[in-house]
């Protein structure tokens, strides 16, 4: 009898508290797009095409980590175009609603409890007193005795999760689904009309008090005279509010704008969604190209032996309405310290 073919993937941690925070922070859509690689999975979830958000598992979060991905197919054997592919993947689609709950079962406890508390108002962190610049200290990560199994064993089996925990075992099996393999919201690296660096507390501060007015956009502005960056809500219930950023090492870490100024209109409750981001990562890289899409990177800053950083990105399509000051070409910079972020 012939055995049994390896598995596509197998996975096993003791934790499963990052993994769930990280997929948590991009929760605005029922299915998540996943692809898993030699070095990783990468999930994205996208809202009609006008709002991204991506994070990956790194295989370093992992205890063990392996792969058997079939090679794909050659297209016409010539060994340069070989070099030039993308390494093999894997791609489906899950259910991000169950995910997270068969996530949860297993070392996050309270996270229930405090998700309730955030949907009751996903703002109430207005300071740094539940600001969880520790969300992922070992002691947070919440280390058992237990394991977590992550498998795919074939192209349309279901995606395994078997946790255990002293006695106990549990199995779930999640269908995959076909991918529809969504684009990635163009954004333009080479074409950048801003560039700010800085705490991401203070992006959800800010954000927090705005938010009582509820309002319909927020006019984002990055200029080269003071305030340099502003939030600006606009159509809410109560009335239009404002934030100035002052510039200076202690908020603004990087800062530069290629032009006069760099301004957009974006959707509140889209900004509002990366909450959960700003609340767990450390700083935030905020950057608007010439066509006016934002994207904002997050640095989670992972605690405990062999700590790193984990990364969350987000993209954001603009209103129409609104154009860019065209005046002035050249750039300036303020800040000698940033975050690196990936093109």
């Amino acid at each position: 009898m012939d055995a049994p073919d390896p598995p596509i993937f197998r996975a096993v941690t003791s934790s499963t508290r990052l993994l769930y925070q990280l997929l948590k922070a991009i929760n605005f859509t029922n299915k998540v797009h996943v692809e898993i690689t030699e070095k990783g999975i990468r999930f994205s979830t996208d809202h009609a095409r006008v709002m991204q958000g991506v994070t990956h598992w790194d295989k370093s979060l992992f205890t063990s980590y392996t792969t058997n991905i079939p090679a794909p197919e050659e297209s016409n054997g010539n060994p340069d175009d070989e070099d030039d592919a993308p390494p093999p993947s894997v791609i489906f689609q899950l259910s991000l609603p169950a995910l997270l709950e068969t996530l949860q079962i297993f070392g996050a406890a309270d996270a229930a409890a405090r998700q309730a508390r955030s949907d009751i108002d996903p703002y109430r962190s207005t300071n740094l007193r539940n600001y969880r610049s520790d969300a992922f200290s070992n002691q947070t990560l919440g280390m058992s005795n237990g394991t977590c199994s992550l498998s795919y064993n074939a192209e349309g089996d279901p995606f395994s999760i078997i946790l255990e925990e002293g006695s106990v075992k549990t199995t779930c099996n999640l269908t995959t689904y076909v991918p529809e393999i969504p684009e990635d919201i163009p954004f333009d690296i080479e074409d950048l009309g801003f560039k700010i660096i800085t705490q991401a507390k203070w992006l959800l501060d800010a954000l927090a008090e705005l938010a009582p007015a509820s309002p319909e956009k927020l006019i984002i502005t990055a200029s080269k005279a003071a305030p340099y960056l502003k939030l600006t809500s606009v159509g809410g219930a109560l009335g239009s509010g404002g934030i100035d950023f002052a510039q200076g090492k202690d908020l603004l870490e990087t800062f530069s704008v290629r032009k006069k100024k760099w301004s957009q209109a974006f959707k509140f409750d889209m900004l509002k969604a990366a909450n959960e981001a700003m609340r767990i990562a450390t700083k935030v890289s905020l950057r608007g190209d010439g066509q006016g899409v934002l994207s904002m990177q997050f640095l989670v800053e992972v605690g405990g032996e062999g700590g790193g950083v984990c990364f969350l990105d987000f993209r954001f399509v603009p209103y129409a309405d609104r154009e860019e000051d065209d005046d002035d070409e050249t750039e300036c910079e303020e800040g000698e310290h940033g975050m690196e972020v990936d093109g």
